[in-house]
């Protein structure tokens, strides 16, 4: 990291390029920062670099570049550096590197796999300020891992995409897991083999490595990638063997830290201490509790930051009861995988869908759910192709199809879903897709879906009122 005097080139001006920069000049580089998107690089105008919009080669002096992690590794710019023999880091990479000029340098527990990451990073930062550490949640889930280092931080619960472990080389964690892994993001990396290394990249200099014993691709990086002489740990949704964690009756325990595993199980929590319910929120639980307790974290707080835990937005989330149906926003399941692990945890549902899926089949996930599906509810792009699979996996299930130019789609989609539910039931937001087809993100998908389900319990608060 000896970057005084050098010229480094910066790839990407969003929030990547807004954290670097500073750190860059305060290393004593020479910072040059280049983007496609000239307004979004002119938002970097005080930051002391010099902007070139839609470079397709590094500068000739440049000594390194830091690359925002969208950027595919085919782009013109980066295959020119590599050709040019210039190392291409990303954000990550080098917040570990200047982590390591410390004199205390943080301790990091990596968190990666396609669906469940925030959740999990999430109990395991609430899981080790319980245990007094001076911890903070970074990475992908919106605070940089290069903001949580300069801040001092002892403790890093660090989720990381497979685009961001793809440009980090030398990160050393003091445990790390891959939560799953199912079909995501394969047009970046080009098939699940690349897009499995990517994130066995998160093992690769690990102390000790937690994997989901349940899943195939996540026992299968583990195996594949973790050092010989790291400590491996998995879980389960069962009773666990000696060195793991997993349930019994409506227990968390652990089989892997306690003075006896062999013999002996330690109650880590209670499954109703675990909020969002549900199997693979057990699994996220269960991954926090053993990459804390790899940390040294004592049983108590495990139960105390479970319990503490405050799920993020839209992922699932009770907005309300309306007529003895319980409305969830789980407008985060971008993917079938993601909606399969919500759907599994409701016996009786009405299901809203649909976005676009990315190439994503979905004949696996309805095969799955479809002796819990009460009807669906579907729009955007490709909500046809899900209303095929339906047709063939559970042929029974009603199906609502919303056509495209719906003023307000998913007013029109709530309402179609609470003709549909009965009392007991649960209408779920569940997409299994992308929602930039219609949302601007799935945020404002949640959003649009809680305020439909708002309206319609004032409508029927309303007619309340009127009858009496």
């Amino acid at each position: 990291m000896q970057l005084d005097g050098k010229h480094v080139l910066v790839a990407g001006a969003g929030v990547t390029g807004k954290s670097v920069v500073p750190v860059l000049r305060e290393l004593g580089a020479r910072v040059t920062v280049t983007d496609g998107n000239a307004e979004r690089l002119a938002e970097l105008d005080d930051l002391d670099a010099e902007l070139v919009p839609g470079l397709t080669e590094p500068p000739a002096d440049t000594a390194l570049v830091v690359t925002s992690p969208g950027w595919r590794p085919t782009s013109p710019l980066l295959v020119a550096a590599a050709e040019a023999g210039i190392e291409v880091i990303g954000d990550v990479e080098l917040a570990w590197r200047i982590g390591q000029l410390r004199e205390h340098p943080p301790a990091w527990l990596v968190i990666t796999g396609t669906n469940g990451k925030t959740t999990t990073v999430g109990m395991l930062e609430s899981i080790l300020r319980a245990a007094g550490a001076d911890a903070v949640a970074c990475g992908n889930v919106g605070y940089p891992v290069l903001d949580a280092v300069r801040g001092g931080h002892q403790v890093l619960a660090v989720e990381l995409s497979s685009f961001q472990l793809h440009w980090s080389s030398t990160i050393a964690p003091d445990a790390s897991v891959v939560l799953n892994l199912a079909e995501d993001h394969l047009d970046w990396h080009g098939s699940m083999e690349e897009y499995a290394a990517a994130k066995g990249r998160a093992h690769h200099r690990s102390r000790a490595v937690v994997h989901n014993v349940d899943d195939p691709w996540s026992t299968r990086i583990a195996e594949e990638h973790a050092p010989d002489d790291a400590r491996r740990i998995g879980f389960v949704l069962d009773t666990p063997r000696a060195g793991e964690l997993g349930l019994v009756e409506d227990l968390l325990v652990d089989r892997a830290f306690g003075a006896d595993p062999e013999t002996s199980a330690e109650e880590l929590a209670e499954i109703a201490d675990v909020r969002p319910a549900g199997p693979h929120n057990l699994a996220n639980a269960l991954a926090a509790a053993a990459l804390a307790r790899a940390h040294g974290v004592p049983l108590a707080a495990v139960r105390k930051g479970l319990r503490a835990y405050e799920p993020a937005p839209h992922r699932a989330v009770e907005v309300a009861e309306v007529g003895g149906v319980r409305y969830i926003n789980d407008s985060k399941a971008t993917n079938p995988h993601a909606a399969l692990g919500s759907l599994l945890a409701h016996e009786s549902v009405v299901w809203i869908a649909g976005g676009q899926l990315k190439g994503a089949s979905v004949d696996e996930l309805v095969a799955a759910v479809g002796g819990r599906l009460r009807a669906a509810v579907l729009l955007g792009a490709d909500s046809p192709v899900i209303e095929a699979a339906l047709s063939r996996h559970a042929p029974d299930v009603p199906c609502n199809r919303l056509l495209p130019g719906d003023d307000e789609p998913m007013t029109a989609a709530v309402n179609a879903a609470s003709a549909l539910a009965r009392p007991g039931d649960v209408v779920l937001l569940a997409p299994a897709a992308a929602s930039l087809d219609m949302f601007r993100g799935y945020g404002a998908r949640g959003d649009a879906f809680e305020a439909a389900v708002r309206a319609l319990a004032d409508g029927a608060a309303g007619a309340a009122d009127d009858s009496r």
